[in-house]
């Protein structure tokens, strides 16, 4: 733990990495080897010594016990299009283009974030809007993917009546969209577990009106950069923009 090691490790996590992927970011970019445990222990020492590094450490929230076999009371969305007719290309992360669509809401429904997330890459599109209104989320969505056209084929959504506007997304994107069955996020983990992690920048309770989109846009290339295990320390940018994967003609 060389002097220019720490700062290098403290610069890491205050970016909100975690010492795991610092430990992997190390080894893999920087020949370094260094556990992650060792991490953790100077991010608890330092505060002993009075430092706030593990104010950056994500901490473990309560999760909420999942509804089996409740009936959906939302209604159903017009010619949707269920997730068992998808290709099992999808289910097996092999190519990029697969993305996964959902709303984090604010607090007493006011504003929400329309995130989207890439199965294979995890590279995560986040907008804010101020309603989740389905001509807005429509609209938000057609914005985040136009620029990723050659890189989106296929959207699994929730049965949220946000995405009733399915047809147009489709249409504007040339891309499926697929809906999940009804109380079963597992079927979207990824995107779930991206809104777990974005939630520790926007928490739950949070009121989301005075969210500006320049804060939007810092968490979503912090999480965009960051290394994660699941991709062997690469970066979802790394990965998503590794190679151009244009749809077939």
């Amino acid at each position: 733990m060389t002097g220019d090691l720490v700062v290098l490790i403290e610069e890491k996590i205050k970016l909100d990495w975690s010492p795991e992927q610092v430990s992997g970011w190390l080894d893999l970019d920087n020949n370094i080897g260094i556990s992650h445990e060792r991490i953790y222990q100077h991010v608890w020492t330092n505060k002993v010594q009075g430092g706030t590094l593990y104010q950056h450490l994500r901490q473990g929230n309560k999760k909420r016990k999942k509804k089996y076999g409740s009936k959906d009371k939302r209604g159903q969305i017009r010619n949707r299009i269920s997730i068992d007719e998808r290709p099992e290309i999808v289910t097996e992360k092999t190519r990029i283009g697969d993305w996964e669509i959902d709303t984090v809401i604010g607090k007493n429904h006011q504003g929400a974030l329309v995130t989207i997330t890439e199965r294979k890459s995890k590279f995560t599109l986040i907008k804010k809007v101020n309603s989740k209104h389905a001509g807005v989320v429509t609209e938000a969505t057609i914005t985040l993917l136009s620029p990723y056209l050659d890189k989106t084929l296929t959207i699994a959504a929730d049965n949220g009546k946000e995405f009733a506007g399915h047809e147009e997304i489709a249409k504007k994107l040339d891309a499926v969209v697929y809906f999940a069955h009804p109380y079963s996020s597992w079927e979207r983990g990824l995107n779930e577990n991206t809104n777990g992690l974005i939630r520790q920048y926007f928490t739950k309770g949070s009121s989301f009106e005075s969210i500006t989109d320049e804060q939007v846009d810092k968490v979503m290339e912090r999480l965009n950069h960051r290394p994660r295990k699941t991709l062997n320390y690469k970066t979802p940018y790394e990965m998503f923009f590794s190679k151009t994967e244009c749809k077939a003609a």
